[in-house]
């Protein structure tokens, strides 16, 4: 909005012109975002307890989580919040990407917002049926593909990182391959929110290093430097990905360890399919596999786990799954098993950017 109401005056003053660029619009849609979290943040946590919303514990978890119990949950509302009025406020409206991005925020965020609420209701940590969950992730996700598929100019090839020639095409196969990247990262981001500040940590760091993909696929001649796909809007996602980095600093202020505000899956699921979108978007799509990494790790330590169970006959190759649950029964303190889990997620992003050069 303030693009639109503002930029047009830098014809009588030259000031407004800073409105024109993106990385000006991306810094204050950033603090924006956070200012937000500040000042909403505290009402909302206290409205939080007032209506006795907080978190309920798995019983088959750790014995160090039983505290935990009761703790303010359903934060992401406060993230979502955030993204969407800051992104509204900084970026150009009239680019499709943008209302696509805060269409999947907010409707993996109204399904995770379903899940936290049967699991209140219930007072268990049994949410929404897990086909119904899923159906509804998977017709959303599928929503996207359709959308980018038929859009002109976009087109169905995939991006494989430290090859710049190979760019296969795979028709209507794209439309498979977002639906899965979408609820997977949905998904994965969800089985990673254990530990306090854990799933927050490594998505602000996923999502800086998506803004920088998203800044230089959508400036045409960036991109024709670094060899990869130039994809026209998609540099306005930069403001979106700033805005949820501003959130994600505001959201940890209050749930850093000893955390006083849960995100709950309306805050995992929304953040999750959002970072999938954007993979999708930018053209960057398997090289999520490399930033959002520790989300990989927790997902596969969880199929591994169940599988090995079910193969066999009752052993398990973690004490516990997801992983950060194996390192606390392992002992490891859980603001240690947190700062190593983020130090890794920096190290992973650094590979990520790395690919944009080794090709």
């Amino acid at each position: 909005m303030l693009f639109h109401l503002l930029y047009p005056l830098h014809q009588t003053y030259s000031f407004f012109n800073v409105f024109r660029y993106i990385t000006f619009r991306t810094i204050y849609a950033a603090i924006t975002a956070l200012v937000i979290c500040f000042i909403i943040g505290p009402w909302m946590i206290r409205r939080l307890r007032d209506l006795r919303i907080g978190q309920t514990i798995r019983e088959d978890g750790p014995g160090s989580h039983i505290n935990k119990k009761g703790t303010p949950t359903m934060g992401g509302i406060l993230i979502i919040f955030a993204v969407t009025v800051s992104t509204l406020l900084w970026a150009n409206l009239t680019v499709d990407c943008i209302w696509l991005m805060i269409m999947v925020m907010v409707g993996f965020g109204l399904i995770g917002f379903l899940d936290d609420y049967r699991k209140l209701a219930h007072q268990n940590s049994r949410g929404v049926p897990g086909t119904v969950r899923l159906a509804a992730e998977v017709a959303i996700a599928l929503f996207v593909g359709i959308i980018l598929y038929i859009k002109p100019g976009f087109n169905a090839n995939v991006t494989i990182p430290f090859f710049k020639t190979v760019l296969p095409n795979i028709g209507w196969g794209y439309v498979l391959l977002s639906t899965f990247i979408i609820v997977g990262a949905a998904n994965a981001v969800n089985l990673t929110d254990g530990l306090d500040g854990l799933a927050i940590g490594p998505a602000i760091t996923c999502f800086m290093t998506y803004l920088l993909f998203a800044y230089f696929a959508g400036n045409i001649k960036i991109a024709t430097y670094l060899q990869i796909p130039y994809v026209a809007g998609t540099g306005e996602l930069a403001i979106f990905c700033g805005a949820v980095v501003g959130a994600g600093i505001g959201f940890l202020w209050y749930n850093t360890y000893p955390a006083q505000l849960f995100m709950g899956d309306v805050g995992s699921l929304s953040l999750g399919g959002s970072l999938g979108a954007l993979a999708i978007l930018t053209k960057q799509e398997i090289l999520l596999a490399i930033v959002g990494g520790i989300f990989v790790l927790e997902t596969f330590s969880v199929i591994f786990q169940v599988g090995w169970f079910k193969l066999s006959g009752g052993k398990r190759i973690f004490k516990m799954a997801p992983i950060h649950h194996h390192f606390e029964l392992k002992g490891w303190a859980e603001p240690k098993v947190i700062v190593r889990f983020w130090i890794i997620s920096v190290l992973l992003a650094l590979v990520a950017i790395s690919t944009l050069k080794l090709r």
